[in-house]
């Protein structure tokens, strides 16, 4: 029977392949389309009645595109809808929260230093959260759609400092920052899929039962565009934050996630300038170098909040009580622990390696799953055998995981 561990790795690994891929695509064709709808002349008085046209060349080949601003006075036979790619990276990275969250709440989601929650009492949090945050950014866009829109922007901002603190305070730091982007993408999906292409439908129903389009379907269907716009960026940082201790494991994490989302909006601020030829604004840049420069100071002040718990617990217990233990313990004391330690004693290293401890017996339970797949199933660990780890060794490694699996 092929190895369970491994199979829950490739399947971890393909869903995360699906989310990247499908997360790309999306990405691109925001940002794309962004550009170009800032980047259309609209001073010329176009034939067909289009708002305003952009001619851009690309792979050999010149492109003529028009835009109208609410529907052209037909319905063309070929439209092609842009939504797929934005229902696929949220459905495949939910499953992908599911697969290593939910399904490792004690290891990931759950910080007994931070709140002692049950397995079932942290994914209710997480999934009600995310809803919760779709309903709340959809009513403050529906009260402030025809207010200033830098108002909105503000309120939105003040929503998410607010889940930013609140995640941080139920969850692992890695899994806080990690659900914040998570709610940021549960909105910027909901506007596709509840706002965007509703709307758009709308309009396309009307020119095929010969009716004038409603010009506030487009109105606020570019409004939740812009949004998504000026989110992208910070969700790519919160995806990523969890590869870095220095993003997740600060006591300032919650200040961290803030700042990121202002960066998002000072370099999102100087691209849309520059395709709307509206100017060179440089001074985003200084603003975003002097907000990075804080995240920075932020994340090692201090260097990293201490909370490992004392003792394995809940699912974890099984390891230390496994034939071979005792052994393993002792391999992984002495052939990990000099990098992946509180305070790590290999040299240029000043702290563990994606914030993973295993410098006493609570955290190498607590990591058996890891352990066993990188330094037993495979020769991940360590990196270029520095510790000269045998196979002897390896093979402890296996039989001591398969022992506290089966419940030997």
């Amino acid at each position: 029977m092929y190895d369970l561990a491994a199979m829950g790795a490739w399947v971890e690994f393909a869903i995360r392949w699906l989310h990247v891929i499908t997360a790309i695509a999306w990405i691109g064709s925001s940002f794309y389309f962004i550009a170009l709808d800032l980047g259309l002349h609209r001073d010329r008085n176009l034939a067909s009645g289009a708002d305003g046209e952009e001619w851009q060349v690309h792979g050999g080949g010149f492109y003529h595109i028009q835009k109208y601003l609410v529907a052209p006075s037909s319905m063309p036979s070929d439209l092609v809808w842009f939504k797929w790619e934005s229902y696929w990276t949220w459905i495949s990275g939910f499953a992908l929260l599911t697969v290593v969250y939910y399904f490792g709440a004690e290891f990931y989601l759950i910080d007994p230093a931070v709140a002692d929650l049950a397995t079932w009492q942290a994914i209710a949090i997480s999934v009600l959260s995310l809803g919760l945050g779709w309903v709340v950014y959809d009513q403050l866009c529906k009260v402030f759609v025809n207010a200033n829109q830098t108002w909105l922007m503000v309120a939105l901002f003040a929503v998410l400092v607010v889940m930013a603190y609140f995640y941080t305070s139920v969850f692992s730091g890695r899994a806080a920052m990690l659900h914040l982007g998570a709610f940021t993408a549960t909105i910027m999906s909901g506007n596709v899929a509840m706002i965007i292409i509703p709307n758009q439908k709308v309009v396309v129903a009307d020119l095929i039962a010969g009716r004038k389009p409603d010009a506030k379907y487009g109105k606020i269907a570019k409004q939740r565009s812009t949004h998504n716009n000026y989110l992208t960026l910070p969700v790519l940082f919160l995806m990523l934050s969890n590869h870095y201790p220095l993003a997740f494991a600060s006591e300032y994490n919650w200040i961290i996630a803030a700042l990121v989302f202002l960066m998002g909006v000072t370099i999102r601020h100087y691209f849309n300038t520059m395709h709307a030829r509206k100017g060179s604004p440089t001074w985003t840049w200084l603003a975003t170098a002097v907000l990075f420069l804080i995240v920075m100071w932020l994340s090692t002040a201090p260097l990293f909040r201490d909370d490992a718990p004392e003792e394995a617990s809940g699912a974890a217990l099984r390891f230390t009580q496994a034939e071979g233990w005792t052994e393993v313990s002792d391999i992984v004391m002495g052939r990990c622990s000099m990098c992946h330690a509180a305070e790590p004693s290999w040299d240029g290293l000043h702290w563990a390696p994606k914030g993973v401890r295993l410098d006493n017996e609570a955290e190498i339970a607590r990591h058996a799953r890891a352990i066993y797949l990188q330094a037993g199933l495979s020769h991940a660990m360590p990196p270029a055998n520095l510790s000269y780890i045998e196979e002897d060794e390896r093979a402890a490694i296996r039989a001591w995981y398969a022992a506290a699996v089966s419940g030997g």
